[in-house]
């Protein structure tokens, strides 16, 4: 299938997907980038949710607030920066750079009128099926980004940090990814979402089939395969070394709602698109580290170096998240 990737860039890409909200994906995202990089990996975050969300967890609020402001200018930094042209007066896309966060660790920072691009992916979904060049230009227009930042930082790794929906910009976002992960919390609502989302991916690999099958032959193509890697069960509570009652039995819950609903599903679409056995699937368990997540949140940085919280609670934090990144790097080398 043709994409818009070009062959020198290895890197991985992987959103971190829930439709569900309030399960902790950017500070997933955030602890995760910093593990990566510790253990020699080169990331790129892309904040694409308009609520900016992990750019505000990254950077400093004065900081945001300038780039904001100066997005449509001629030194603009932010995602919508790079998108505006397209979307407001149909040219090409610009071209910017990352902003370099830590060693190993690089941000596309993200804009609230991200929105404004979502919006016309909606038209331009259905411009692909009627073999409009547009359409296609549009629907890759974030990905073609990434390629270019990611080639620029020589990344290892691309993380999407994306809201809670199953709109038409998470669309494009799926499509583009190498891989996603479903991170899960251990509630009622986490286990119940699991069914749409499954089947909201497998929909959109189905549509984007048959659009690269109609789609004219001078025309760029999402991969449109996108790998489900796994699941992490976070924010469960402890006793006595083990999950409290309810919460282990809301972690059954979830595996028999992830082989089912997310598994089984894409699988009858392609069944290289669920690669593994049950327990290959659980890349993790990040316990509730609130008292030092709500701290790492407000100095922007990684849980295991914050400033206050006890020393035991950011070890165990870098040591949970540490052991995450190397079963996504097995993952990744197994599949």
């Amino acid at each position: 299938m043709r994409s818009n990737r070009p062959k020198s860039n290895k890197c991985v890409r992987i959103a971190l997907f829930n439709h569900k909200g309030g399960v902790g994906k950017t500070t997933l995202t955030v602890n995760l980038a910093f593990a990566l990089a510790d253990l020699g990996k080169t990331v790129l975050l892309v904040d694409s949710d308009p609520q900016c969300n992990l750019t505000s967890y990254l950077v400093e609020a004065t900081v945001v607030d300038k780039w904001l402001d100066e997005a449509e200018g001629l030194n603009g930094k932010t995602i919508w920066s790079a998108l505006q042209p397209l979307v407001s007066a149909g040219k090409t896309a610009k071209e910017i750079s990352p902003y370099e966060r830590s060693d190993g660790v690089f941000l596309i920072p993200g804009d609230i009128r991200l929105s404004e691009y979502e919006l016309n992916l909606n038209q331009s979904w259905t411009d692909c099926f009627q073999r409009r060049i547009r359409g296609f230009v549009e629907t890759t227009a974030l990905a073609d980004l990434v390629t270019k930042c990611a080639n620029e930082t020589k990344a290892d790794f691309v993380f999407y940090d994306i809201g809670p929906n199953i709109g038409p910009l998470n669309r494009a976002i799926l499509l583009d990814c190498d891989f996603f992960i479903v991170p899960a919390a251990c509630d009622y609502f986490s286990t119940r979402a699991l069914k749409t989302l499954g089947h909201s991916v497998a929909n959109w690999i189905k549509d984007w089939n048959l659009i690269s099958s109609l789609a004219p032959n001078d025309v760029e193509l999402l991969p449109g395969k996108p790998i489900f890697l796994g699941y992490v069960l976070q924010r469960f509570r402890m006793y006595g070394g083990d999950l409290v009652s309810t919460h282990k039995e809301y972690a059954r819950q979830l595996e028999r709602h992830v082989f089912s609903d997310v598994i089984s599903v894409l699988r009858e679409v392609d069944a290289g698109l669920a690669r593994g056995t049950i327990s290959q699937f659980k890349l993790g368990q990040i316990k509730d580290f609130s008292s030092i997540a709500n701290l790492a949140q407000e100095q922007g940085v990684a849980m295991e170096e914050v400033k206050g919280g006890t020393e035991t609670l950011k070890g165990e934090a870098r040591e949970a998240f540490r052991d995450f990144a190397q079963r996504i790097i097995t993952r990744v080398n197994e599949v």
